[in-house]
């Protein structure tokens, strides 16, 4: 099986090589080619091998990288006038591929969109929601209007202000408990906590409580 991947490989490799008519390395091969036509690494590498003993291409070696590329013996001599041609047409060419890719980044920034935005389905479905949620929130605005129950704005100023008294007055008591408890502790043999469970004071920290925020 493997002699008739290796046998198969080399024509296919040729053909790519004269086609491309560039150099590239056995790896290069291997993964241009492998998918479309099921040869492995191993396979290719022999091919080439093959191949360049065959003199059917060429071979050369940097270092341990070798390169296999077309014999360009084959081809026809190329002129000046023929080179410029060629310049001129790969210009031409290169302006081109720009000129699409562009395009296509365009048409794939537009696909995006859309594919973000909603069916008209979704937004007739979504307006409707909408609809629905404002009616709700007007019939609840109704009923808050025609309630009996207000709060008038002085009772409410009344209630805070109450409270901010009585904060303040539940931090003045704290702090100077605080202040009573240090002087007592000072001459005192033993730790805060022993003394505090020993005159029964309970703290607001044993029930978890703090003081809240004015």
């Amino acid at each position: 099986m493997s002699k008739q991947k290796e046998c198969g490989a080399a024509p296919v490799i040729l053909k790519y090589l004269n086609d491309q008519n560039r150099p590239y390395s056995a790896q290069d091969v291997f993964g241009n080619l492998q998918r479309e036509h099921g040869f492995g690494k191993t396979a290719a590498v022999k091919a080439l091998e093959q191949l360049t003993q065959d003199g059917k291409i060429k071979e050369k070696v940097y270092g341990k990288q070798k390169i296999y590329f077309a014999d360009q013996s084959q081809f026809a001599a190329v002129g000046e006038a023929d080179l410029k041609t060629l310049d001129i047409q790969l210009s031409g060419l290169s302006e081109k591929l720009q000129n699409v890719q562009q395009s296509c980044r365009q048409m794939e920034a537009e696909l995006k969109e859309l594919n973000n935005s909603m069916t008209t389905e979704e937004m007739s479905l979504e307006i409707a929601a909408l609809k629905q949620e404002c009616a709700s929130h007007q019939e609840r605005l109704k009923k808050i209007k025609s309630a009996t129950n207000h709060v008038a704005p002085e009772d409410k100023e009344k209630v805070y202000n109450e409270r901010k008294l009585f904060v303040k007055e539940w931090r003045k008591r704290k702090r100077m408990a605080a202040d009573l408890t240090d002087a007592v502790l000072e001459g005192y043999p033993k730790s805060r906590k022993q003394f505090l469970e020993e005159i029964g004071i309970e703290t607001d920290e044993d029930h978890k409580v703090t003081v809240p925020d004015l």
